[in-house]
């Protein structure tokens, strides 16, 4: 394959004017943590420069620090926030509690926690506002209600443009729809859920009748699932010395790496192997051809990607240059390679 970049492509978040890069960079795990400032900001450059404009974050990114070295990037390089679209997320904020162990209104979705996490956020990023703010998972113990007038608050203050939901439930979703419908105001835009090669249920099937219900836009995370599809762990009994599976101390990874060796993980890796050869015949990564395959998916507005390095980054956007190359052809051979398309629904009369 070419060094040359293929040029970015940009959607439309959902049924909104607005316009992201299907390639994304977020700060899960790296920037504020495990990626250290000068290199978090060398991948943020070599994003932006192959015509990244979104950049995705969340409170409890490494305590908030994942919040702080991105808006140090952005005032770095000069950039301008009205050519960058910025998310961030609201849930768990025991970072900012003076008592961690016991977070209390720090967690969830209150009224209080929804704007006083959100002014911390901005002062963490040093912005006057985000594009999109998300709430990072369903609080059940909060009223819809709150919870919708919570984010609206947000937006009608300026302090943000659209919200949405992240690993939020179909139900759910149209919940807050029907609750935002009630009050007149606006409900979410945009849902940020898994969606890979591995995982598919929820975006092909649990959702699907939201897109056109609600005009739901999806950027979602994990389309590597954790560097499984990579190719990296194949041949593998533990993760290897130094690889963030191996050292990370975030919950879902330590959760994750307890699966290695199980069932679903020895499935996991044989069906990455059978991508292989496909890819081999593409001349590309198995890596290109997953990211390649969600953005055959029109529903999907970007894939947020990660990366410790900025020769990682420029691997993720040369996805964009074989997508054309999957084929029906090559569709139906990964699918028998996977083995794992949500079966259809019987149509009920």
């Amino acid at each position: 394959m070419s060094d040359a970049l293929p040029e970015m492509q940009y959607r439309h978040l959902g049924r909104t004017g607005l316009k992201v890069s299907v390639i994304s960079l977020g700060s899960w795990l790296t920037y504020g943590g495990h990626v250290g400032n000068e290199v978090a900001f060398d991948c943020m450059k070599a994003a932006y420069d192959a015509g990244v404009n979104f950049f995705d974050t969340a409170e409890v990114y490494s305590g908030g620090q994942g919040e702080v070295v991105l808006g140090e990037a952005i005032k770095k390089f000069g950039w301008k926030q009205n050519d960058l679209v910025i998310t961030t997320k609201i849930y768990w904020g025991k970072a900012n509690s003076a008592n961690p162990d016991k977070p209390l209104n720090n967690n969830g979705l209150s009224r209080k926690h929804i704007i006083e996490g959100m002014n911390l956020s901005l002062k963490r990023l040093d912005l006057p506002y985000v594009d999109v703010v998300y709430a990072h998972r369903p609080d059940r113990d909060t009223p819809m209600e709150e919870i919708v007038r919570g984010f609206n608050y947000l937006i009608d203050n300026g302090k943000a443009f659209y919200w949405g939901t992240s690993e939020w439930s179909a139900s759910e979703i149209a919940d807050a729809w029907r609750a935002a419908d009630k009050l007149g105001l606006v409900g979410p835009i945009v849902e940020q859920p898994q969606y890979n090669l591995l995982v598919r249920e929820r975006v092909e099937k649990e959702y699907r009748w939201l897109y056109e219900a609600y005009g739901l836009g999806l950027t979602i995370w994990s389309p590597l699932k954790g560097g499984i599809l990579t190719g990296k762990y194949n041949g593998h009994s533990a993760p290897p010395p130094g690889s963030r599976l191996a050292e990370s101390e975030d919950v879902y990874v330590k959760g994750f790496r307890k699966t290695i060796g199980d069932d679903n993980w020895t499935r996991q890796l044989e069906q990455t192997a059978a991508l292989q050869p496909i890819a081999e015949e593409l001349g590309i990564s198995t890596a290109q051809l997953s990211l390649a395959w969600i953005l055959k998916n029109k529903n999907i507005s970007s894939i947020i990607t990660g990366a410790s390095r900025p020769e990682q980054v420029l691997d993720n956007v040369r996805a964009l240059g074989v997508v054309d190359k999957l084929t029906d052809e090559v569709l139906e051979k990964i699918e028998k390679a996977v083995g794992n398309q949500p079966a259809e629904e019987k149509r009920r009369f």
